[in-house]
């Protein structure tokens, strides 16, 4: 049975660009475009040629895309000129594109409020922009704005707005779900009626997540006749984001009932990159991933249970419904104080430590994590601190850097600033050296009193140098005056891999020093650094 191809438009360049805080540059533009035309997607909105002057120079720089179309976006005609003297569609005429994505009113109450324009002028505006970029040999897709709350409205109206772009040559239809207010059952049925008029394998879906449907209602969609479905990276986009593309495409793929039905232009070698992907747009914007993302999040496929992990091991089917390296992911055995030994073991094998079954220290290592959570460690979020751990306790761990004694002070002087100042007495083979620091804060002083100085410890200075604090969190595990604090710090290095340290104590200073130390033991460690004499 042949299959029925589906098609790909991703928009985070343009619709992604509207969340609250997230802005574009041209080279950023350009790299998020290459890893989608890697991906194999079929369409790249750039963004609205000019709209504003970094897009106007996005389009005329141009792109070289060996997979994907670059697409320009923009809005139909405005009433009282002709599609050829409207400056903004001249704009789209001229970007360095063959596709465009146009927007026009498809609900009678937005023609009337947002447009104060009759409902004939507008199918007039949408009949003579599409001919206008048709005539001109430019793929033309129609995104019929508000469609869903159009049709609801008033059907016959939302219906000749896209019959006026479908009969005069677009070749999409783009229904769009603007609001985010539509259903999955509501989705269907809509679209099953739409493709009386117009052809499945001529309709697009674009939908928004204001009810977390966004990914349900783009599948019902395509079940119920569209062939093109658009999204964005990771879900981006204004309020509450756009369908997720990394969560359609690889259940398209990798899903028997739907892979059966559907193809599209990505390969199977190039769904592995979807991960890297996701992660590529984070490292962009600058922020923490979300790691409960589907199938690409790092907890997608975490296990904390002792009884899944023990199940997971037997057969990952049973608590996994895909392979995770199918998606360019991993496993993760999470550890913490609802383990079992089958966790212990998982990870110490995830780890690379070799240990006999019946290692008392296998057994040793499982009460110690036990006791160190019930006093307030959480070994679930912080590999590193759990590495070092099971190292030390198994026998594995060199000693580098040994911290004798710490002093922090902080104060204001006449100008109201404040100034933390840190002391830290080190011994380094033998040798005791002093560090001194300031910071914004104790911890800052504190952490700036041992990395800032690292030229002293001249054994350790080549390793260290590169080391960055990514995050700083605390959490006050209960109140009163016997209150206890964990510190958790992120870490990172020019290596690019992030690990995550803990340290727990009834003194904000103290936690923050332990987390602080384990980050430098882990990258001396995994650096392969020497150990002190």
């Amino acid at each position: 049975m042949s299959k029925e191809r589906l098609y790909i438009f991703d928009t985070t360049l343009r619709d992604g660009a509207q969340t609250q805080g997230v802005h574009f540059s041209i080279d950023e533009k350009t790299k998020i475009a290459h890893s989608l035309d890697s991906l194999g997607v079929d369409y790249i909105e750039g963004g609205w040629p000019g709209a504003n002057p970094s897009d106007t120079e996005f389009f005329q720089k141009g792109l070289e895309l060996k997979n994907s179309k670059f697409t320009a976006f923009g809005m139909t005609k405005k009433s009282g000129r002709s599609a050829e003297n409207d400056p903004g569609l001249s704009a789209i005429m001229n970007s360095n594109t063959k596709s465009v994505c146009l927007v026009g009113k498809s609900w009678d109450f937005h023609v009337d409020v947002a447009l104060g324009i009759s409902n004939e002028e507008n199918l007039k505006n949408i009949r003579e922009t599409t001919r206008h970029f048709v005539e001109n040999d430019k793929e033309f897709m129609f995104d019929a704005e508000h469609f869903f709350d159009g049709y609801k409205s008033n059907p016959k109206y939302a219906l000749k707005c896209v019959k006026a772009a479908y009969d005069n040559g677009a070749k999409w239809i783009v229904l769009c779900d603007t609001n985010g207010g539509t259903l999955p059952h509501e989705v269907t049925k809509i679209v099953k009626e739409v493709t009386n008029h117009i052809p499945g394998k001529n309709l697009g879906i674009h939908a928004h997540n204001d009810t977390g449907n966004a990914v349900a209602n783009s599948i019902a969609a395509v079940l119920s006749g569209v062939r093109q479905i658009q999204g964005t990276i990771n879900g981006l986009g204004e309020r509450c984001g756009n369908a997720n593309l990394m969560s359609i495409i690889p259940t398209f793929y990798l899903k028997k009932e739907l892979s059966d039905k559907y193809e599209m232009n990505i390969k199977k070698t190039n769904i592995k990159q979807i991960t890297q992907c996701s992660r590529l747009l984070d490292e962009i914007l600058n922020r923490k991933p979300n790691k409960h993302l589907p199938y690409v999040g790092a907890a997608a496929f975490s296990h904390k249970g002792g009884l899944h992990v023990s199940a997971v091991q037997k057969d990952p089917k049973t608590y996994e419904h895909i392979n995770p390296e199918q998606v360019g992911n991993n496993r993760n055995i999470v550890v913490s104080d609802q383990s079992g030994k089958s966790n212990i073991l998982s990870r110490l094998k995830t780890i690379g430590i070799d240990f006999e079954e019946n290692d008392p220290n296998v057994k040793r290592l499982l009460e110690e994590v036990k006791d160190r959570e019930f006093i307030g460690y959480s070994y679930d979020g912080a590999d590193a601190s759990f590495e070092l751990l099971a190292r030390r306790v198994m026998g594995e761990i060199p000693r580098y850097i040994s911290i004798k004694e710490y002093d922090v002070s902080v104060s204001k002087n006449d100008r109201d600033q404040i100034i933390s100042k840190a002391k830290a007495k080190l011994e380094v083979d033998g040798e005791h050296i002093i560090c001194e620091g300031e910071g914004n804060g104790p911890v800052h002083a504190l952490d700036n009193a041992i990395r800032k100085n690292v030229t002293k410890l001249v054994k350790y200075s080549e390793y260290l140098k590169d080391l960055k604090l990514v995050d700083y969190k605390v959490r006050i595990l209960n109140t009163g005056t016997e209150a206890t604090t964990r510190v958790s710090i992120e870490s990172t290095d020019s290596k690019g891999k992030n690990w995550f340290t803990i340290g727990v104590s009834p003194n904000i200073i103290d936690a923050s020093f332990k987390a602080l130390i384990d980050s430098l033991d882990f990258k001396l460690f995994k650096d392969k650094a020497p150990a002190s004499k």
